[in-house]
Formats: structure tokens, C-alpha cells, sequence
């Protein structure tokens, strides 16, 4: 997140643009979010803390928003659920259908909401190889470490992310995500 600092020509309090920190986007990064644009089919399985596991089919749509791409790439997810089982019945603080809108900002994906929370977000990436990104969330009482692997020239993508709440890990997830509609 920026914040404010001192300008001390003046002494008064402003906020900085992106060019005043004078950074290069990494060409890898946004080549791998283009990658990833389109629809996607997502198998997901959750293992909470001491209870069965539980299994729901959504879709998750993924655009880049064209008209901030020059000063940060831009980028809108958006879920939903087409066919209705006992998941949300059982765990209601997820939600059926959303949106979140994120942008890069250097080796950051700033995100004005969590999938956990309506906090907004800063994840620190870090890039395994030309097909896998790491995200380091923390937000409200969460840790989030999210492993995202695009496989078979990028039809399939591969999600594992674990999540600690208060030191204590609370939920496991595994996706296997299937390409519906390409973008590019």
C-alpha cells in the first residue's frame, strides 16, 4: 500500500505517484498474468482443520483491465457457482460469486478484497519459474501462501494454498483448473 511521506522542500504531507519511485515492471510477471486471462473451470478441494473434506466446482474469470495497463497492469477476477451444493450451507463466509479488482505494482498484487475478508490486500510474489508465482498474503488475523502453476501450455492450471489463522494452519486447498475460454 503507499503511503504518505514527507517532502521536506516544503515540509507538507504528499502522496506519491508511481513514477516518483521510478520502478520497472517485470516483463515476466505481466507475461504470466496474460497467460492467465480467460475462463477457467475450478475443481476445488478444502481441508478444514479437523473436519471432511469438502469439494465445489466454480468458474473463475480473469481480465485485465485495458485502460490502466500503462501506469499498472490492471486486473479483474471474477467467481461464480453454476451448479449449488452443501458447501455455502456449511461454510457460509465464502462466497458463491464475486469480484476483485487488483492491480501489480512492482513484485506486489495489491487487491481491494480478499476471498477471506472484505480487507483489501498486499501480496508479495515471488516467481519460481516462467510457469509458477508464489503470492505471500497477510491480512486481518490470515496468512495466506498460494502456490499457482499454469501446466500443459497453459491449460491447466494448479493451485495449492495454505492458510494460517493466529499461528495456527487452518485451511488447505487444492484446485485443478481447467482452461474453458482463452482471452488471448
Amino acid at each position: 500500500m503507499i503511503t504518505n511521506f514527507v517532502d521536506n522542500s516544503s515540509q507538507t504531507v504528499k502522496t506519491p505517484e508511481l513514477n516518483d519511485f521510478n520502478l520497472k515492471f517485470d516483463n515476466s510477471l505481466r507475461r504470466w498474468f496474460s497467460r492467465n486471462l480467460g475462463v477457467w473451470c475450478s475443481k476445488r478441494q478444502y481441508f478444514f482443520e479437523e473436519e471432511d473434506v469438502l469439494h465445489v466446482e466454480m468458474f473463475l474469470r480473469i481480465e485485465e483491465l485495458k485502460e490502466n495497463v500503462e501506469e499498472c497492469p490492471c486486473y479483474r477476477f471474477s467467481w461464480w457457482v453454476e451448479k449449488e451444493n452443501d458447501f455455502f450451507i456449511k461454510k457460509p463466509f465464502y462466497s458463491k460469486e464475486g469480484v476483485i479488482e487488483a492491480y501489480l505494482f512492482g513484485h506486489q498484487l495489491h487487491r481491494n478484497s480478499s476471498y477471506l475478508s472484505q480487507s483489501s490486500v498486499v501480496s508479495n510474489i515471488r516467481q519460481v519459474d516462467e510457469h509458477e508465482l508464489i503470492f505471500d498474503s497477510s491480512y486481518d488475523d490470515w496468512n495466506i501462501l498460494e502456490h499457482t502453476r499454469l501446466i500443459d501450455q497453459d491449460c491447466y492450471r494448479s493451485r495449492n494454498i495454505y492458510s494460517w489463522s493466529k499461528n495456527k494452519l487452518k485451511i488447505v486447498e487444492n484446485h485443478h483448473e481447467i482452461r474453458v475460454f482463452n482471452h488471448n
